[in-house]
């Protein structure tokens, strides 16, 4: 599954970048020395505590929670909220929930998607076959085989070390997290300005199927404020191109 690491920007004074991540904290701080002050406030999502070993009644909502009680227990505002991958699903409710107190949400090689839908509705379907199984297996969690030669795109940049790493310390994903739909209703949330850094796809790509009407980003095309941005490398660019990634949030943030 094409879970995600999320990185983040603390900005001037009076902003905030929170990060939602779906890999252990590690992840975005390896090979990130350029821009580890740009991480200090990525958050842990509930069910990928590197040592938790029940995953039951964890889902999207329980991640969702979890992110609006670290925005709302802080009494932050002006917050830069970046997303990657499948971290777009609790970044978007959580705009949803309390767009007052972002200023705008960063999407990496992610996007949001509408109402209704689950995370395992948008990947491969003999991806989804393989967490499926997988999961009834070992205790609603699923893995990522981080197999190049299975996905060169996804993996692309990333050295021999980075995928030794990233097998021996990738935290599996709940698989109620992927398989519950996401929730949105409120319109203020289009309001906040969306930015998407896309890597897999080139942008030329993305923009052709913007300008088509396509699906996977009819819900990004919906804020009042939009950009695109490319970033050509694989999945994992905090990995394979950090500096490039953490210029471009510093760019974005202002």
């Amino acid at each position: 599954m094409r879970a995600a690491g999320l990185v983040g920007r603390h900005r001037r004074h009076g902003e905030r970048t929170i990060a939602t991540r779906k890999v252990a904290g590690w992840a975005v701080h390896l090979r990130t020395s350029l821009v580890v002050d740009a991480m200090r406030d990525a958050v842990r999502l509930p069910g990928l505590e590197a040592d938790r070993a029940d995953v039951a009644g964890v889902d999207l909502a329980t991640q969702t929670r979890a992110l609006i009680e670290e925005i709302t227990s802080r009494d932050l505002t002006d917050v830069v909220l970046v997303a990657h991958s499948g971290g777009s699903f609790p970044a978007y409710e959580t705009l949803d929930a309390v767009p007052e107190r972002i200023a705008r949400i960063v999407y990496v090689d992610a996007g949001p998607v509408g109402d209704g839908t689950a995370l395992l509705d948008v990947i491969d379907p003999a991806e989804r076959t393989r967490a499926e199984a997988e999961a009834a297996e070992h205790g609603g969690r699923y893995t990522n085989a981080f197999d190049p030669t299975a996905d060169p795109e996804v993996l692309d940049g990333l050295s021999d070390a980075h995928l030794a790493v990233l097998r021996a310390r990738a935290v599996p994903q709940p698989y109620a997290v992927a398989a519950s739909p996401l929730r949105v209703s409120n319109e203020a949330r289009l309001k906040v300005p969306a930015h998407l850094i896309t890597c897999t796809f080139p942008l030329d790509q993305v923009q052709a199927m913007i300008a088509a009407e396509h699906p996977f980003f009819a819900e990004l095309v919906k804020a009042e404020s939009f950009d695109t941005r490319a970033l050509p490398t694989g999945h994992w660019p905090m990995f394979s191109r950090p500096a490039e990634l953490a210029a471009l949030l510093d760019e974005i943030a202002g």
